[in-house]
C-alpha cells in the first residue's frame, strides 16, 4: 500500500484533498461513498475541532457534518466559535449543517443508563449518515419483560445497534426474538471481571443468535455508520429530519 508521504510531492494541491499543514481533509469522500468525512475528536486541540469542522462544512454547505469524541473543552469551543452547531455532551458529539432527508430506522437500543454515552454516538451517527432513529434505553436482561415490552419496535427497524456492557447478553436475546440486521456494541461498563468491555466484545462474538455482527468495545460511531447504510438500503421512501 502506498501512503501521501511516499509519494513525490505534486506541484499543487491534491485533488479532492484540503491540506490544514496538520490534517488533510477528504473533501472528495461525500461524493465516493454518499457520506461526508468525519472529525475524530481524541488528541485534537478544541481549535483543530473547530476549524475541521468549519472547513468541512464550508466544503459540503448542503450537508451535515460530524465530529465524535470531543472533550469538554472542546465541546465549548464549538458552542462559542459554530453557535449553530448543535452539541450532544452525553455521546460527546457536534453536528454542524443542515439535516439530511432520512430513509429508514434505526433503532438503538441500549442495556442501561451506564451505556448512554455510545448509545447516544451511534443515535446522533445514524442521524447525520441519513437514517431516522427509534431510541429504546434501559431494556437489559436483568429484566427480560422490557425487552419483551418492545419486541413490535424492535422488528420494525431496519437496522437494530444493541449496545450493552458488563456480561453483554443483551444482543443475542434480541437476535432470538426478531430477524432484523443487528450490529451489537460492547461497552466499556462493568465491574473488574469485565475487562473494561472485553468480556462483553467476547460475548458477542460467540453469539448463538445468528445474524449478530459487533464492532469494536464502545464504537458507537461505527455501528451507526453501518447500521445508516443499511436502512438507507433497505428503505429507499425519503422523511424529511424532524
Amino acid at each position: 500500500m502506498t501512503h501521501l508521504s511516499d509519494q513525490t510531492p505534486a506541484s499543487g494541491p491534491l485533488p479532492g484533498v484540503h491540506d490544514l499543514g496538520y490534517a488533510r481533509l477528504d473533501t472528495d469522500r461525500l461524493e465516493r461513498t454518499g457520506d461526508a468525512e468525519v472529525v475524530y475528536g481524541a488528541g485534537k486541540t478544541p481549535s483543530q475541532v473547530v476549524e475541521l469542522l468549519r472547513t468541512l462544512h464550508a466544503t459540503h454547505p448542503g450537508h451535515a457534518v460530524l465530529a465524535t469524541r470531543l472533550a469538554v473543552e472542546a465541546q465549548e469551543a464549538v458552542s462559542a466559535a459554530l453557535p449553530e452547531a448543535v452539541v450532544d455532551p452525553v455521546g460527546r458529539t457536534a453536528v454542524l449543517g443542515e439535516a439530511p432527508v432520512l430513509r429508514g430506522t434505526v433503532a438503538v437500543v441500549s442495556a442501561g443508563t451506564s451505556d448512554a454515552p455510545v448509545a447516544a454516538e451511534a443515535a446522533t451517527t445514524a442521524r447525520v449518515f441519513g437514517a431516522g432513529v427509534d431510541l429504546i434505553t434501559d431494556v437489559g436482561v436483568a429484566g427480560l419483560h422490557r425487552v419483551m415490552g418492545v419486541r413490535e419496535r424492535l422488528d420494525a427497524a431496519d437496522c437494530l445497534i444493541v449496545v450493552a456492557g458488563m456480561e453483554g447478553a443483551l444482543p443475542s436475546v434480541v437476535g432470538g426474538l426478531v430477524g432484523v440486521p443487528l450490529v451489537a456494541v460492547p461497552t466499556s461498563v462493568g465491574y473488574g471481571a469485565s475487562f473494561g468491555g472485553v468480556a462483553a466484545l467476547l460475548a458477542m462474538l460467540n453469539s448463538c443468535a445468528p445474524g449478530v455482527t459487533v464492532v469494536n468495545i464502545d464504537n458507537g460511531f461505527g455501528a451507526g455508520v453501518f447500521a445508516a447504510r443499511v436502512a438507507r438500503r433497505a428503505a429507499p421512501a425519503e422523511v424529511k429530519a424532524q
